[in-house]
């Protein structure tokens, strides 16, 4: 695909790898990377040879930030709109709440979260800001031991964004969330796998050959529609008031799992060979 910002590599085995593509910026995070992001990830859900996404940096930064030197509102804000919650309780998306109101990097981490694959950061460098909220809407996060991941907004005066609010107390636990707001330090890689928020630590050099490891065993011999309805179930399983809410959600996956590629599943370990899945994410139902 054709983007100025990001770079798009699909390999041989259905991995994406998506690479912010900003180097000598530090990949600093711009209204358009952010709608090339938002484009990507919409084109992730309905693209049937993406089967996985690791998503990385060029050079030596992961993103270092909103890139603060735009002309004009540097969050590409309409300073004019004076919304209400009402206004984004009820019109959204319509003018000038759309454009001119939503939060850029939010966006990106709806897109994300809605696109029904399996995606992974590979941090190789600084994550700053929105560089570090972004890979709160990722499944797992890998960091090369250069990685440094600051939430760093109270040093700026603004808040934490991209949906983080939603995000990070769910991968650290409420009290830690506040602790890293409130600090606005920049953590080592050491120091963010103590906090719970990357899966493991790597050479710089070996961060990436980890990281489509681990995509891979994500997919191999996998049913796409099967991976994509374990995935809404447990973000939606994680917000649920009463398991009862689950067992609705799990019951309506499971009969559409059993009469889909769950007979190709069973058939092939009866067979002992390997399985041969069809469904893909565009025979994904409304789970509720």
């Amino acid at each position: 695909m054709d983007f100025s910002t990001l770079d798009w590599n699909v390999d041989e085995h259905g991995i994406l790898t998506l690479t912010l593509s900003r180097p000598h910026q530090l990949n600093a995070f711009s209204v358009t990377m952010a709608a090339e992001l938002e484009q990507a990830f919409r084109r992730v859900r309905t693209a049937d040879d993406v089967r996985a996404v690791v998503v990385t940096g060029a050079g030596k930064a992961f993103c270092a930030g909103m890139d603060l030197s735009a002309e004009g509102n540097v969050f590409g804000l309409d300073e004019t709109a004076a919304p209400t919650a009402d206004d984004l309780r009820d019109h959204l998306t319509e003018p000038p709440f759309q454009d001119g109101v939503r939060d850029t990097g939010g966006k990106v981490a709806l897109a994300i979260h809605a696109c029904d694959k399996p995606v992974i950061a590979a941090i190789n460098g600084a994550a700053v800001g929105i560089g570090a909220t972004m890979t709160l809407a990722m499944d797992i996060r890998m960091a090369s031991a250069r990685a440094r991941i600051g939430f760093v907004f109270g040093k700026l005066g603004i808040v934490p964004e991209a949906a983080s609010s939603f995000f990070l107390p769910r991968i650290v636990g409420l009290s830690k969330a506040l602790e890293l707001v409130y600090a606005a330090d920049i953590l080592t890689a050491q120091e963010s796998l103590d906090a719970g928020l990357v899966r493991s630590i790597h050479e710089p050099d070996e961060l990436l050959p980890a990281a489509h490891a681990l995509a891979l065993s994500f997919v191999r011999e996998r049913s796409p529609a099967a991976i994509a309805m374990a995935r809404r179930l447990l973000f939606a399983g994680a917000g649920s008031a009463h398991p009862l809410d689950a067992h609705r959600r799990d019951s309506l996956a499971m009969w559409h799992a059993s009469i889909g590629d769950g007979k190709e599943g069973v058939a092939a370990f009866l067979e002992k060979r390997a399985p041969v899945f069809t469904r893909t994410v565009h025979d994904v139902p409304d789970l509720g």
